[in-house]
């Protein structure tokens, strides 16, 4: 499943984001893993959740990026679900890019039975209609 947060810069995302995480290790059999183009958000999450920042790997393209994600999947069989922050940033995509992007993100959950929750800097009716049943939270 891939659920977006979608809302212009300063509305919250990363806060619902946040909250999101919290909720989903109340319940969570197996690991969490949260990807930020920061170490920001260190002290803000469980010391069970790992944190990864994007910036350190110096990705080009949404290509590398899924790449990315990929390898750390690779790694860890057991992850329940990656929580994005920053999406366009750290995926190296605009809006007029998303799209793919987000149905790879799609495939890749079916194939390795893992959950993406990403918050999107951008208006809800500015998301491509194709991914507009992706959207969770409006802000």
């Amino acid at each position: 499943m891939v659920q977006l947060i979608v809302g212009e810069k300063g509305k919250g995302k990363t806060k619902e984001l946040l909250g999101m995480v919290d909720e989903t290790l109340k319940t969570a059999e197996g690991n969490l893993v949260f990807v930020d183009k920061t170490h920001k958000h260190m002290y803000s999450l469980n010391k069970n959740i790992r944190l990864i920042d994007s910036s350190e790997y110096a990705l080009l393209d949404s290509h590398e990026f899924i790449g990315f994600l990929c390898g750390i999947l690779s790694e860890d069989n057991d992850i329940e679900c990656i929580f994005l922050d920053s999406f366009l940033n750290i995926a190296k995509v605009g809006l007029d890019d998303l799209t793919p992007v987000v149905l790879r993100l799609g495939e890749l959950s079916s194939m390795f039975d893992v959950n993406f929750v990403a918050s999107v800097e951008a208006n809800e009716k500015d998301i491509d209609d194709e991914i507009k049943g992706y959207i969770k939270i409006s802000l």
